[in-house]
């Protein structure tokens, strides 16, 4: 078996250059802003509503976006060291190449048929951890096969309390496929308002095509329970099954902080809980024992008015920062969004939307080519601004200032 090695982000772009002096041009843009309008052009009108569209008039994602140019970098110059910046970071016990994993996206296979499968794969391939939502279009098991030796991590739509063996079940297929760290999303137990997909008539966990629905009817234990409340197989009637497994992720209603331990006595590593945007709510994090916490609005997906996932990044960070591990999603389409986050005090950045676009633009191929574009971009940020590494001894608040400080 050939031995993986970490592809070097720089050498993509000495690549392209070189295949330019044979005039030939590469097949996808490296302008990020371009990602998004070619992949609209492509999809259609309900999985481009999804993955575009925000909650309510979309302020607060605007506000995540708004939030990268209230900080600027402030490049050193002579500042001379040897090769490229180091983009490796320790999360969780572990040296990781690079300080990017791939956000859970669910439905993946609405905007290429190849769905999960690609960008599991792709993710490998580029050395990049990969988070597998509960709400994919592929199983726990496919996936896993799809992404190899790469590192995965399982992101869980939590059942409630009275459908705790589902919940378990679904831990241990995942702990079984090897997903080696448990994140946990508490912002979307409901579905929020979501203009353009209801302009659409268009919610993907309601239609029997087993979309965003494959880790519910891939699942043992929600598959014995159907057939003993409906006395038929799952695949007998999908559209009550594909109902009744919404209702069971989809509950309604949130958890609460006491629940957490039944989840640390079911998965063996490191559990995150995704959504946090508030001191108060990270130190309960703290409290309760659990490893890391991405500080995270869903991208402006879930509810509208909020505040930025950036704004509050400092705040978060000074109160337990030193306690848990601090991921970060929420905005990020460059480099310099990423060096941005980790400079506030982020371990490592989840990349959204922009991954999808590369799954619409080119599937597998597409989705490493907008990581590796990020990475690149990274690393050459960071180098022509005198930063050495992105470990925090290099990239910290020190290298940031306030745009209107300056006026």
């Amino acid at each position: 078996m050939t031995k993986h090695v970490d592809p070097n982000p720089i050498e993509y772009e000495q690549l392209i250059y070189q295949k330019g002096l044979r005039y030939e041009r590469p097949p996808f843009t490296f302008q990020p802003q371009e990602w998004e309008r070619l992949a609209s052009e492509r999809m259609s009108a309900e999985s481009k509503g999804y993955v575009v569209g925000s909650a309510g008039t979309g302020e607060t994602a605007r506000k995540n976006r708004e939030a990268f140019a209230r900080w600027s970098i402030v490049p050193r110059r002579l500042v001379k060291y040897d090769g490229f910046p180091d983009l490796s970071v320790n999360v969780f016990g572990q040296k990781l190449p690079f300080p990017i994993a791939c956000a859970p996206v669910g439905v993946q296979r609405i905007f290429n048929p190849e769905g999960e499968i690609a960008t599991a794969a792709a993710a490998a391939e580029q050395s990049v951890p990969f988070i597998m939502s509960t709400a994919s279009s592929t199983s726990i098991e496919d996936v896993a096969k799809a992404n190899g030796n790469g590192v995965r991590w399982y992101q869980l739509y939590w059942p409630p309390n009275d459908h705790n063996d589902i919940t378990v079940s679904i831990l241990d297929r995942a702990q079984k496929a090897g997903f080696s760290a448990l994140f946990v999303t508490l912002d979307t137990y409901i579905l929020g308002w979501r203009p353009s997909d209801m302009d659409n008539g268009y919610n993907p966990f309601l239609r029997s095509d087993k979309i965003g629905v494959a880790i519910g009817l891939t699942d043992p234990v929600f598959r014995s329970h159907f057939k003993e409340k409906h006395g038929c197989e799952v695949d007998d009637d999908l559209e009550a099954a594909v109902a009744e497994w919404t209702r069971t992720v989809f509950p309604g209603m949130s958890h609460c902080w006491q629940d957490i331990k039944f989840l640390q006595q079911h998965w063996k590593g490191p559990i995150v809980l995704k959504g946090i945007q508030s001191v108060e709510d990270a130190k309960k994090c703290v409290e309760i024992g659990v490893q890391g916490i991405v500080v995270s609005n869903h991208g402006g997906r879930q509810s509208d008015g909020g505040n930025s996932s950036l704004g509050v990044l400092p705040r978060i960070v000074d109160a337990v920062g030193d306690k848990l591990e601090i991921f970060f999603d929420s905005g990020i389409r460059c480099g310099a969004d990423i060096a941005k986050a980790m400079a506030l005090g982020a371990k490592m950045c989840l990349i959204g939307r922009p991954y999808i676009y590369g799954l619409v633009l080119g599937g597998e191929e597409g989705t490493s080519h907008v990581l590796k574009s990020l990475l690149g971009d990274l690393e050459l940020t960071l180098h022509l601004a005198g930063i050495q590494s992105s470990s925090p001894n290099h990239l910290n608040r020190s290298v940031l200032i306030k745009e209107d400080d300056l006026f």
